[in-house]
């Protein structure tokens, strides 16, 4: 299971109810950056054959959330928000599966 601040819940719906296009969030596990695996974040049309998808946020305003199956072996249990501040915005996550992560925290090792 991921789990989704209410802040995640509500930016997530935001891009959904603007974007035509858009049916959900895309989360996964790509090798690479400093740490070996890099978080890829993206909005996504339609989930993947093999994903599997979480629902979140209720019947009335429940987003999706799509992970495909060699990721979530990383991901499971990972906490996502998301932040504006002055400095920076952005999707952030929190993986208890991480055993170190580099400085800007978009990469890690398990």
């Amino acid at each position: 299971m991921i789990h989704l601040t209410e802040n995640a819940i509500k930016k997530i719906r935001q891009v959904v109810e603007r974007e035509k296009n858009v049916r959900g969030l895309r989360l996964g596990v790509r090798g690479g950056g400093c740490d070996g695996l890099t978080y890829a974040i993206q909005f996504e049309a339609e989930p993947g054959s093999r994903d599997n998808i979480f629902e979140y946020g209720g019947e009335n305003g429940g987003v999706k959330v799509f992970v495909d199956p060699k990721s979530l072996t990383y991901l499971d249990e990972m906490t996502v928000d998301y932040q504006e501040t002055l400095m920076q915005q952005g999707f952030q996550v929190q993986n208890p599966k991480a055993k170190h992560s580099c400085s800007c925290g978009t990469s890690f090792s398990v």
